[in-house]
């Protein structure tokens, strides 16, 4: 697996222009991000070509690979690889890097830091949520030891969060992670929290004479955030200035006695002002017009997480926990999150193809946990109805919610459809009523305007190669010279001329191949086109595409004398077909059984009209691989 990703980063790395082209690299649930020095403008094409690579989005700055649930593994060979070769991930010299603008440089920094640990964060939501669960199936759990020792684990992450953002913070910063962390720890020391509950109190204490606010510094966000920040400038002061000798030991002191008392006294009540007027403001608008805030959030949410600036409400979501014990912002998110997963559900229903099966319910599985860009990148975007009829059915759901006062009283780190309980409150019990109802719009609207309307066309199609061939009086492609032709079935490929045939093994039907399949008894579309022939005994289907190659797949030798049985059909004659929809199902045991053989020859019957008809050389393939590819004239 490692040589996989590995190859997948040397890929990335190389397209981008090399190490020397890398500031920062760092990733999130889904998405290795990279900031580049200079934009290359072929990178995008080559990158998204690259097996494993979901698309890739150029956005706030950065360089944003789109992987999905891999992405942990190749950005750690992708660390590697800049570590071979430069000795470090992360560079100084941003000197030379595209100006971003303020608020690119805050969504990068956002993402940067909670990204790292937000399956952390997830996990205690999903702990605090089964808590919840257990406390309304047996009321008397909660007066238990073992209650407060899961309660006190679920809040841990949250409490010394402050912790959590210096690592992934002095990363992104370029800071002494350990100074940035002996910092951060003062701000959640126990002593600090028993000075500031005497401050509530109405007790007074100072430093140096100067009042301490009531600020506190658990579960906060922006103080130990603008802290490591303000750290990196002092740092580098502190390195420039102090002998080098003595730089080990009185670099971390002055920062320390510095930082601490400038977070106390100035960066913590502003920024925690900041934070608290932000999620304020979003806060009024709920309690104005509900039903605004959440139609906004239900249909655009989606929309954000496309151009990879959600994580810019973090702060905004995490102040309303600590300030208010509860989040709408949450709920009205899980109902957008929700209606993605109905429209990837609601193409798996319609399709008839198994390619875009198999990637629908994968994406619709990853769904289920809150990780959307598999069903957006994968299905819904790729099809464009699907992403819009999604939007638009978050933006009903949540709009009904809001009539509920939804909230979350516990965070998602992930939120999705197993965060909702998440939702309940024996103080606010329309709460989970609200989000539950607003998530069934949200799911199964989706999938009936799907199977009225469709799905739409595979945008995919029209990314193709746009390198030009030179005619006499026209321009062709490369894409128009030549034809692909996939694989119906997963086997063993073998030459023509081995099968026991001579109407086959002498080419009188035409150039081709043929194979011995596995376990698989599904053939599928090697291509879009029309049903052309299906023989009366159903053993073999004829197919022409829509620019005239003739395909006959020709299932077994002499199963003709079958009549039909151990087959059945599952298109008709002049049906058009798309690129791994199913056409037939056969029973290998049963044609075996009878004395026939089970190969399958796939043949070109027109390949006179053609320059030439060349065969893969792979020897195992799967189905929708590779097999043919036709040379035009």
């Amino acid at each position: 697996m490692g040589n996989k990703y590995r190859e997948l980063s040397q890929g990335i790395l190389t397209a981008v222009g090399g190490e020397e082209n890398i500031v920062k690299a760092s990733h999130c649930a889904t998405r290795l991000r990279i900031v580049l020095k200079r934009s290359k403008p072929s990178a995008k094409d080559e990158v998204s070509q690259l097996p494993g690579v979901v698309t890739v989005v150029e956005n706030n700055g950065q360089f944003q690979v789109v992987i999905g649930n891999a992405v942990r593994d190749v950005y750690q060979e992708f660390e590697n690889l800049l570590d071979e070769k430069k000795g470090t991930v992360t560079h100084s010299d941003e000197g030379e890097t595209e100006k971003q603008s303020v608020l690119n440089r805050i969504i990068a920094t956002m993402s940067a830091v909670f990204a790292p640990f937000i399956y952390i964060l997830a996990a205690a939501g999903i702990l605090q949520g089964l808590l919840i669960i257990i406390n309304l199936i047996v009321p008397t759990f909660e007066k238990t030891g073992t209650y407060q020792i899961f309660n006190m684990i679920s809040w841990a992450p949250f409490v010394f969060l402050p912790i959590f953002i210096s690592v992934t913070a002095a990363k992104h910063f370029n800071v002494n992670v350990y100074i940035a962390i002996a910092c951060n720890a003062a701000l959640v020391s126990p002593d600090l929290t028993q000075m500031i509950s005497k401050i509530g109190e109405g007790q007074a204490v100072h430093f140096i004479g100067i009042p301490l606010s009531e600020t506190t510094y658990t579960s906060s966000v922006l103080p130990p955030l603008l802290l490591v920040w303000v750290l990196s400038y002092l740092e580098k002061f502190l390195n420039k200035t102090i002998h080098e000798v003595i730089r080990p030991l009185f670099t971390p002191f002055f920062s320390i006695v510095i930082m601490v008392p400038l977070t106390l006294l100035i960066i913590g009540p502003l920024s925690t002002l900041v934070a608290h007027g932000i999620a304020g403001g979003y806060n009024f608008l709920v309690d104005v017009a509900p039903w605004l805030a959440g139609t906004i959030i239900g249909a655009f949410w989606q929309v954000f997480v496309v151009f990879g600036v959600h994580w810019g409400i973090t702060p905004v979501v995490l102040a309303n926990f600590e300030q208010y014990k509860s989040d709408s912002f949450q709920a009205f998110q899980t109902i957008a999150v929700i209606s993605q997963v109905g429209a990837v559900f609601g193409v798996l229903l319609k399709s008839k193809q198994l390619s875009i099966k198999r990637i629908a319910s994968s994406a619709g599985v990853t769904g289920i946990f809150g990780i959307t860009e598999p069903s957006i990148y994968g299905v819904n975007l790729r099809f464009k109805k699907p992403f819009i009829i999604a939007c638009m059915s978050g933006g009903i759901g949540a709009f009904v919610a809001s009539f509920f006062n939804p909230k979350y009283y516990a965070y998602a780190g992930l939120p999705g459809p197993i965060t909702i309980v998440n939702g309940y409150s024996a103080s606010n019990p329309s709460s989970i009523w609200g989000i539950v109802i607003g998530a069934l719009i949200a799911f199964i609207l989706p999938i009936i305007l799907i199977q009225v309307l469709g799905y739409g066309e595979d945008t995919t199609k029209e990314v193709a190669s746009t390198e030009s061939i030179e005619d006499t009086e026209s321009h062709q492609t490369v894409m128009e010279l030549e034809k692909s032709v996939f694989s119906p079935i997963g086997g063993q490929r073998i030459d023509l001329q081995e099968v026991n045939d001579p109407i086959f093994a002498e080419g009188m039907m035409g150039k081709g191949t043929a194979i011995i399949p596995n376990d698989d008894e599904v053939m599928t579309a090697p291509f879009d086109g029309k049903i052309s022939m299906i023989a009366p005994s159903k053993h073999a289907v004829g197919i022409i595409s829509e620019d005239g190659v003739e395909i006959l797949i020709h299932v077994g030798l002499d199963t003709v004398k079958m009549n039909g049985e151990g087959f059945e059909v599952f298109v008709k004659e002049n049906e058009s077909v798309q690129q791994g929809q199913q056409l037939l199902k056969f029973n290998k045991k049963q044609i075996e059984d009878n004395g026939y053989e089970s190969v399958i020859p796939i043949i070109v019957t027109n390949s006179a009209d053609f320059e030439d008809v060349l065969i893969t050389e792979e020897q195992q393939l799967n189905q929708g691989s590779q097999l043919l590819t036709i040379i035009k004239k």
